[in-house]
């Protein structure tokens, strides 16, 4: 009964991405903050009310929920606790999610990528994150069952990384040095400007593509002129798009111990990774201007990473000390450590918009 419950989950999100690219962004434009915000409401809005069918879900046991053992702490979950579990790894995908938002933003500025294709870039990234991350569950959650002290290896990986966020100073990734950039430059030509919205090109036909942008008209481009007729060429969005899901990928190895430190419940850790993913190109678009400005995020994401690894190490003597109620307040201290990162980065930003204005006035 439980292949129901996933297919009927998968349906209604690939139903709500079909909405989303063939209604709402069928026509490539430039996303602006009012409809970030809304999008970013939205996406937030769905993964909080998803909890209230984890809640009943695992109450009443609907299609076997609840009814194998979680191994991350040796518990049946019941409503309450799946529906805790679901929003401790809801908030923290989704903050870790934001990390990733930086990385976005070189990228897009590296390849130059315009703003008006910039949506069309991250919804087919996000699709393909949904793929590489529900591989990665499965083998994680199959691994878990068979091997639980792997629980602790997490654990330890992700204390090693909190540790190295906090203190040491991470490098600027290059893109040009990217050893995947290097290989698909040398397996498929790559054309040398914009065609429109497209990711590959054909040499012979690329000149009657449409929507290319006035400044890279697509029958200029050198690259397309001089390939044999026929040829197949990836364009710089594509080059962007390939850089986008490799950084996922890279980030899904601080993430995905990271859900799995909060539970074993495959379909807990799966859509909780799911709603905190779909609303990262929304939450893009909305924190893209300004997120130079939380110079404390970091920091608190270390931060959030560190309690989760301790709490992957000793959740059996935490659950003693604390009682059935531990994981919710697991939650809210990820919540506290988060609000803090965010009320210090503004008033680090105020403090700094003050100074300058002293300054001037000397």
């Amino acid at each position: 009964m439980g292949i129901f419950l996933w297919i009927g989950f998968l349906l209604f999100i690939f139903a709500m991405l079909a909405l989303d690219l063939g209604v709402f962004h069928r026509k490539s434009h430039v996303v602006s903050m009012r409809e970030a915000l809304t999008w970013s409401a939205v996406w937030i809005a769905l993964g909080l009310s998803f909890s209230l069918l984890i809640y009943f879900g695992y109450e009443r046991h609907w299609l076997g929920l609840g009814t194998a053992i979680d191994v991350a702490d040796n518990v049946f979950n019941d409503g309450r606790t799946a529906a805790f579990k679901y929003l401790t790894g809801y908030v923290v995908e989704k903050s870790l999610s934001v990390d990733n938002i930086f990385v976005i933003a070189m990228i897009f500025s590296f390849f130059a990528v315009p703003a008006i294709y910039q949506h069309r870039v991250l919804f087919w990234g996000v699709l393909g994150a949904l793929v590489l991350r529900g591989l990665m569950i499965g083998i994680g959650a199959a691994l878990i069952s068979r091997f639980h002290w792997i629980l602790y290896l997490f654990g330890f990986f992700l204390i090693v990384t909190a540790i190295k966020m906090l203190f040491l100073k991470g490098q600027e990734m290059d893109p040009e040095r990217n050893i995947l950039l290097k290989w698909t430059r040398k397996l498929i030509p790559v054309t040398s400007r914009y065609h429109g919205e497209h990711f590959i090109v054909t040499a012979g036909s690329a000149a009657s593509l449409k929507n290319a942008t006035p400044d890279s008209p697509a029958a200029t481009d050198p690259i397309v002129q001089e390939a044999a007729h026929g040829t197949k060429l990836l364009t710089p969005l594509a080059l962007a798009l390939i850089m986008v899901e490799a950084t996922d990928l890279i980030f899904a190895v601080d993430s995905i111990p990271a859900i799995f430190a909060i539970t074993a419940d495959p379909f807990l850790v799966f859509t909780s990774n799911v709603f905190a993913i779909l609303g990262l190109r929304s939450l893009y678009f909305a924190l893209s201007g300004m997120i130079n400005s939380f110079t404390y995020l970091k920091p608190a994401l270390a931060l959030v990473l560190l309690v989760v690894g301790i709490k992957m190490l000793t959740v059996h003597w935490l659950k003693a000390l604390l009682g059935e109620y531990f994981n919710l307040y697991l939650l809210a201290v990820i919540f506290l450590i988060l609000a803090a990162g965010v009320v210090a980065s503004l008033l680090h930003k105020d403090g700094n918009s003050s100074h300058r204005a002293l300054s001037k006035e000397h």
